[in-house]
C-alpha cells in the first residue's frame, strides 16, 4: 500500500533561449538553455497545454543515445519517438505509475495543487485557471494533460509543473518520460526526464513565473527522494500535506 503525499486544501526578464528541434517544429529546454519567454513568443492567450507522455524501457541500451543530457544540440526529428523492439528474454518491466501535477500560486495569494491524488483537478475558467484532464496509469501514448488558461496570465504568479511516482518502483531511470508544452502561439517546448535518478520519487520539471508582467518558462528537472511535501519545501510553497491515496481501478 502506498502512502504518498496528499494535499489538504489551502484556498487562502528571461531571454528566449532554447535548442532547436530542427525540422521537428519543437524546441528543447536544456541545462545550457533552460528558459523561454512566453511573452516574447506572444503566447499569452488561449490554453497552454502541458502533456506528460512516458513508456517503460527494458534495457540500459535504450539510453545509449544520451537523451536529456545537458548539452542540447540538434536532434533527429523522429528518433526520440521511434518504436523500440522489446526482446522477450530482456529484463522484466517494472511497475511504475507516473502522475503529472502542478502547484500554483496566484497573484491574490491563494495557493494549492492540481493533481490526480485526492481528485484535485482544478478549474480552467475560474481560479486557479489550471485543470487536469485525467489520470493515465499505464503510460498510454496520449499520457496526462494539464491545461493553463493563459487569458488569465495576469492572475498567475507562478506554477510548478512536476511529476511524481505514485505507486510501484521508484524508477525514473527505467522510463522514457517527456513533458511537452504546447503554447497558444509558437513551437511546442519539450523537457526530457532522462537523467539518472533511480531512487527519486518526484521531479520538479518546469517553473512558469510572472516576472513584472513577463511570463517565463524555465526548465528545472530537479529530482527529490520524497513526495510533494519535499518539492514544496524546495520551492517555498508553504502548503500543508498529508497521506493520500488513489482509487483502485
Amino acid at each position: 500500500m502506498a502512502f504518498w503525499s496528499g494535499f489538504f486544501s489551502n484556498w487562502s526578464g528571461a531571454a528566449q533561449q532554447f535548442d532547436s528541434g530542427g525540422s521537428s517544429g519543437a524546441v528543447e529546454l536544456t541545462k545550457r538553455h533552460p528558459s523561454v519567454s512566453l511573452t516574447k513568443q506572444n503566447a499569452l492567450t488561449g490554453n497552454l497545454r502541458v502533456n506528460l507522455s512516458w513508456r517503460m524501457r527494458t534495457s540500459d541500451f535504450d539510453d545509449r543515445s544520451g537523451r536529456g543530457g545537458g548539452g542540447g544540440g540538434i536532434r533527429h526529428p523522429f528518433g526520440k519517438f521511434r518504436p523500440e523492439i522489446v526482446q522477450p528474454q530482456g529484463p522484466a518491466v517494472v511497475n511504475v505509475d507516473l502522475d503529472l501535477a502542478c502547484m500554483y500560486e496566484l497573484t491574490d495569494g491563494s495557493k494549492g495543487v492540481v493533481q490526480p491524488l485526492g481528485n484535485f483537478l482544478g478549474s480552467l475558467n475560474s481560479a486557479p485557471y489550471v485543470q487536469l484532464s485525467g489520470d493515465d496509469r499505464f503510460g498510454s501514448p496520449s499520457g496526462e494533460t494539464i491545461y493553463v488558461n493563459m487569458d488569465h496570465h495576469e492572475d498567475i504568479k507562478r506554477l510548478l509543473i512536476f511529476v511524481y511516482i505514485y505507486d510501484g518502483t521508484p524508477a525514473f531511470d527505467r522510463t522514457h518520460a517527456m513533458v511537452t508544452l504546447y503554447p497558444g502561439n509558437g513551437p511546442r517546448v519539450e523537457i526530457s526526464l532522462a537523467e539518472r535518478a533511480p531512487q527519486a520519487r518526484s521531479c520538479a520539471v518546469a517553473l512558469l513565473e510572472n516576472n513584472k508582467g513577463e511570463i517565463t518558462l524555465r526548465r528545472e528537472v530537479k529530482y527529490v527522494y520524497g513526495f510533494q511535501a519535499e518539492l514544496d519545501r524546495l520551492y517555498g510553497w508553504g502548503l500543508q500535506w498529508g497521506r493520500g491515496f488513489k482509487t483502485k481501478v
